[in-house]
């Protein structure tokens, strides 16, 4: 078996850490040598090891390949701000060659790599390329994680219509609930599965504190291709 997936988001905290982690923890209690990528993570904390990202921990320990660092995540940027400025500001170039020749070294040691966007699908990068590029050069099937709150419908047909123009599959999609009580939940579900016409992988409650393995439970692993 060799899969790989790419995980954006309609927004920016609507999940996208916690699914990714859920979908590393499914493939390796099928017995898959499952692996996390964050190409690009901005916020990182400076440490006395170096820089260090919540979002990498977390795809780190949700795998169970022993991969190192600087292929997992191969920009760690310090300022909590768009990539782009976050790397101008750090003296540093965001590669989509670079991402990409990190992205085939995990493939060849593992059997599925689950590549994690940052942000939403078109957040620049640097002066030419965003996200968007990043995914349709990767040529990977995406899943969106959809953040169940009041602009959801919008951004997610949005991004699903971004993804088609890019000639990228979408391979399904989570339901992710970011804010407790929304009002008319199910009736936005519903209008999504109509209108995103890709499967529904998992619908994830809104839970102060979420596990990776406690979603996992809750994805539909067999709808993905």
């Amino acid at each position: 078996m060799e899969k790989a997936y790419f995980i954006t988001g309609t927004d920016t905290h609507v999940g996208k850490t916690l699914i990714a982690s859920a979908l590393l923890r499914a493939f390796a209690s099928r017995g898959f040598r499952a692996v996390g990528m964050k190409p690009v993570a901005a916020g990182c904390e400076e440490t006395s090891g170096g820089l260090r990202c919540e979002d990498v921990e977390s795809l780190r320990a949700a795998g169970n390949v022993a991969a190192p660092p600087g292929l997992i995540n191969p920009y760690a940027l310090v300022l909590p701000v768009a990539p782009h400025i976050a790397a101008e500001r750090g003296g540093v170039e965001i590669s989509i060659g670079t991402v990409l020749d990190a992205f085939r070294r995990l493939q060849a040691m593992s059997d599925v790599v689950v590549v994690e966007g940052v942000g939403g699908f078109m957040v620049p990068l640097n002066p030419r390329e965003n996200t968007a590029d990043m995914a349709q050069q990767l040529g990977l099937p995406v899943i969106l994680v959809v953040g169940l709150r009041l602009g959801c419908l919008n951004h997610a047909l949005l991004s699903a219509q971004a993804l088609k123009q890019r000639g990228l599959k979408l391979a399904g999609w989570v339901a992710n609930q970011v804010e407790p009580g929304m009002p008319f939940m199910r009736e936005n579900v519903a209008a999504l599965e109509h209108g995103l016409q890709a499967p529904l992988l998992g619908e994830v409650p809104y839970q102060e504190k979420q596990s990776a393995d406690g979603v996992a439970a809750l994805l539909r692993m067999a709808l993905l291709a």
